[in-house]
């Protein structure tokens, strides 16, 4: 990216139009310059609003993560999270990854106001335009081994839940493993990778992304109908104060976690589920598919179908509804 690119998206933030002129100014660098950088941000799929005679504006006003205002959020928990907010990353994720041979601390938090190429589960991409997605990862540590973590992903979206809850967003479900869904369109995703023994201690870099507010120029890159907080509440979600109370919620539950396995949380994950008792179509890894009713998820996190063959246990996999 154009390291000038950013400063300038940080003075477009306000929503405002800003001539070039104004800009060049203000950065000490040519009018030229200030347009090449623009080219850049529209080249990552930012959308820039340029008029003739009034300069360059975003859509609409974006709010920008600051460490300081999600420390202040957090309030007393705000010595438990090793807090980095940059400005961009390719993958928060990817980075945590790499800072684990580095001996990063436990409860590292990272966050990115724009992410380039986030990822998903199965190879997927994670869209993420300027302001229009929450993304973050978390590195936990584990005194367990990796072969207890089964059913992470499925406590870490009850933190997810819990978090909207406090919002007044209510009518949030889960989708097996590692979906939130708003009416069958998806809200938020979480990626999580495991690394160490299997008898321990183990570490997890926990992905999550949570869309604020989509353009239409990503919604029709993405493979399934999503949706994002701004097409579901009229109050504006401020996503430092989002951040914040999602790590204070995933902060109980990852304790509780380890203390207690995924049985502890298995109830209340299952009263959120979107497919629960439902027929559905398992899509495999290798591309088979499976058609069953959903039962339940067992202890660790697994999905229990009863299909004509029995019933069957899921550790992976794509889940829908049946349409036909």
């Amino acid at each position: 990216m154009n390291e000038l690119t950013f400063p300038i998206l940080k003075l477009l933030s306000n929503g405002k139009f800003h001539s070039g002129e104004t800009i060049a100014q203000q950065l000490k660098v040519s009018r030229s310059t200030v347009w090449n950088a623009l080219t850049d941000a529209k080249k990552l799929g930012i959308e820039i609003f340029s008029v003739r005679g009034r300069g360059y504006k975003l859509p609409q006003p974006v709010t920008l993560l600051d460490v300081q205002s999600v420390l202040m959020a957090l309030d007393t928990q705000s010595n438990l999270f090793e807090l980095e907010i940059h400005d961009y990353l390719e993958s928060t994720n990817s980075y945590l990854m790499k800072k684990l041979s580095m001996n990063q601390v436990h409860a590292s938090c990272v966050a990115a106001n724009l992410q380039t190429n986030g990822r998903g589960r199965r190879g997927r991409s994670w869209q993420a335009g300027f302001g229009a997605s929450l993304t973050f990862s978390v590195l936990w540590q584990f005194q367990c081994g990796a072969g207890k973590l089964s059913g992470l992903s499925l406590a870490v979206g009850i933190s997810l839940i819990r978090a909207l809850h406090s919002f007044g967003i209510t009518k949030a479900q889960l989708k097996w493993p590692n979906d939130v869904l708003i009416d069958q369109e998806k809200l938020a995703g979480i990626l999580i990778e495991i690394q160490g023994d299997m008898e321990g201690p183990s570490v997890a870099v926990i992905g999550i992304g949570i869309n604020l507010n989509l353009p239409a120029s990503i919604k029709h890159q993405i493979d399934q109908p999503v949706t994002d907080l701004a097409s579901i509440t009229q109050s504006q979600i401020n996503p430092n104060v989002l951040l914040a109370e999602i790590l204070k919620h995933l902060t109980n539950l990852l304790i509780q976690f380890e203390q207690q396995s995924f049985v502890s949380l298995r109830d209340e994950w299952t009263q959120y589920h979107a497919y629960h008792q439902k027929v559905v179509k398992m899509l495999h890894p290798d591309g088979r598919e499976t058609v069953g009713t959903v039962i339940n998820v067992a202890d660790d996190g697994n999905l229990l179908v009863n299909t004509i063959s029995g019933e069957l246990r899921f550790s992976s996999g794509e889940i829908s509804l049946r349409t036909s």
